[in-house]
C-alpha cells in the first residue's frame, strides 16, 4: 500500500469511527476513535475465530505490523502535535509556574522511570537496565492525550499552565531519557551509548541542543514574519518551522521534541504578540487547531489498530495489570515529590494538584512508538504488552474520569 492510499484510509476511518462516536457513543473525540477502533479491532478478531477461512484478521495484522508507527509519530507526526500545543500556553503563564514545571520534567521523569523500572523488573524478572527502558517509556506523559482532556475540563488558568507546561516538557525530557536508556541496554544499536560519560554527553546534547535549536530556529521565523504581512505566507512559515525543525533535529541529533516546543512556545507568545498582525492570529489559530485535531484524531485511530500487534499471552497480561498500578505509583512520586520539595518556600498549590496531575498524567502513542522502536529481544513481547494495556487504561480509564475528579476537587482541599 503506497503513501497516498495509507493516508486515505487512515482519513476515512478516522472520520468513520469519529461518526460512529459522535451519533452512538458521544465520548470526547479522540477517546471516542480510539474506543470504535478497539472495538472494531476485537470484532474482527472473533470474527476470524468464529470464521476462520476468512483470514481478515491475519490480513490487518500484516498491513499492522508493516506500518511504521514508530516512525510516524517519532518523526512525523509529534513535531507538529508538539508545536501545536505549545502555541497555546503562553510564555508569562509558564515563568510563575516553572519550579514546579522544572522539577516534574527533571527530578519527576527520574523517579517515575526509576519507580517503573525497578517494579518491572521484579514483577517480571527482567534485567534492570531493560526494566528502567520500561520505566522510561512509560514515564513521559503524552501531550496529545493530556491537552485534549484540558480542553473540558475547564480547570483554574494556574493549573491549567502547570499541566499543560509539565506535560510538554515531560515529554522531551523522557524521550531523551529513554534514548540514553536504549544505548545502556542495548549498546550495539547505538554508538552514543558507551558508558555513564557517553549517556551524560548524549543527555545534554539532546536536551540543550533541542533547546537552543528551537529557540534560534523560531527566533528567525518570528523576524521573518514580523517584516511581512500576509497571513497564508505567515501560516506556511509556521509549518515551515514546525516541519524543517523538526527535521533538522533529528539530523543535527538533537531533542527534536524540545525544539519543537521551544519554538512553540516562542511563536505562540512573541510571535502573537510582536510579530503577527491580528488577520494572521486568526489565520496561525485556526490552521493549527484543525492540524492538532486531525492528527489527534489519526493518532488515537493508530493506537486502537496496534492492538494487532500486541501478544495475548496470559504471563503478558498479568504483567500488564501490574504495570498499570506501577505506573500509577510512578506518576504519584513524580508529582509528590516535586510538590513537597517546593512547600518550604512558600510556594501555595490549588486545591487537589497533586490527585489532579496524578489521575491526570496521561500516557498515549508516544510511549506505544518508543516500545515499538525498541530492538527485538526476549523482554520486547512483554514490554510491549505491558505499555499497550498501560496506554488503554489512561487514555480511556483515567482520560474520561480526570475532568469529573477536577471538578469535584478543585476547591474542595488537596
Amino acid at each position: 500500500m503506497d503513501l497516498l492510499a495509507l493516508a486515505s484510509l487512515l482519513l476515512v476511518l478516522a472520520a468513520g469511527f469519529g461518526a460512529v462516536n459522535a451519533l452512538v457513543l458521544r465520548l470526547p473525540s479522540a477517546i471516542g476513535i480510539l474506543v470504535v477502533a478497539l472495538a472494531a479491532s476485537f470484532a474482527i478478531m472473533v470474527l476470524d475465530i468464529l470464521l476462520p477461512g476468512l483470514g481478515v484478521a491475519g490480513e490487518v495484522r500484516t498491513v499492522v505490523l508493516e506500518f511504521e508507527f514508530s516512525e510516524t509519530l517519532l518523526e512525523g507526526m509529534l513535531g507538529l502535535l508538539l508545536f501545536a500545543g505549545a502555541l497555546h500556553v503562553k510564555l508569562a503563564d509558564l515563568k510563575r509556574e516553572w519550579p514546579l514545571v522544572l522539577l516534574m520534567a527533571t527530578i519527576g521523569v527520574a523517579l517515575s522511570t526509576a519507580i517503573a523500572g525497578v517494579g518491572f523488573s521484579w514483577i517480571t524478572g527482567a534485567p534492570l537496565l531493560i526494566a528502567l527502558v520500561f520505566g522510561a517509556l512509560i514515564s513521559p506523559t503524552d501531550p496529545v492525550a493530556v491537552l485534549g482532556v484540558l480542553r473540558a475540563a475547564k480547570l483554574p488558568k494556574t493549573l491549567e499552565t502547570k499541566i499543560a507546561g509539565e506535560s510538554l516538557f515531560n515529554d522531551g525530557v523522557g524521550y531523551v531519557v529513554f534514548l540514553v536508556l536504549v544505548g545502556l541496554a542495548y549498546p550495539a544499536g547505538d554508538d552514543h551509548g558507551r558508558g555513564l560519560s557517553g549517556a551524560a554527553t548524549l543527555f545534554a546534547q539532546e536536551a540543550f541542543g533541542g533547546a537552543a535549536l528551537g529557540a534560534a530556529l523560531g527566533f528567525v521565523a518570528f523576524r521573518v514574519m514580523r517584516r511581512i504581512d500576509d497571513p497564508p505566507i505567515e501560516v506556511l512559515i509556521t509549518l515551515a518551522l514546525a516541519f524543517g525543525g523538526y527535521q533538522l533535529s533529528l539530523w543535527l541529533h538533537v531533542s527534536a521534541p524540545i525544539m519543537a516546543v521551544v519554538a512553540g512556545l516562542l511563536i505562540g507568545d512573541v510571535g502573537t504578540k510582536y510579530g503577527m498582525s491580528k488577520a494572521t492570529r486568526a489565520h496561525v489559530d485556526t490552521f493549527w487547531t484543525l492540524i492538532d485535531e486531525i492528527l489527534n484524531a489519526v493518532l488515537f485511530l493508530l493506537i486502537g489498530v496496534e492492538v494487532f500487534a500486541v501478544a495475548f499471552d496470559a504471563s503478558y497480561l498479568l504483567a500488564g495489570l501490574a504495570a498499570i498500578l506501577l505506573h500509577l505509583l510512578a506518576r504519584f512520586a513524580a508529582v509528590i515529590v516535586p510538590v513537597t520539595l517546593l512547600r518550604p518556600f512558600g510556594r501555595d498549590f490549588e486545591a487537589g494538584l497533586t490527585r489532579i496531575m496524578t489521575w491526570g498524567g496521561l500516557k498515549g502513542g508516544i510511549s506505544v512508538a518508543l516500545v515499538l522502536s525498541l530492538p527485538e529481544g526476549e523482554w520486547t513481547p512483554v514490554m510491549l504488552t505491558a505499555t499497550y494495556m498501560v496506554v488503554l487504561f489512561s487514555i480511556i480509564v483515567q482520560g474520561l474520569t480526570v475532568a469529573p475528579l477536577a471538578a469535584r476537587l478543585n476547591g474542595t482541599g488537596s
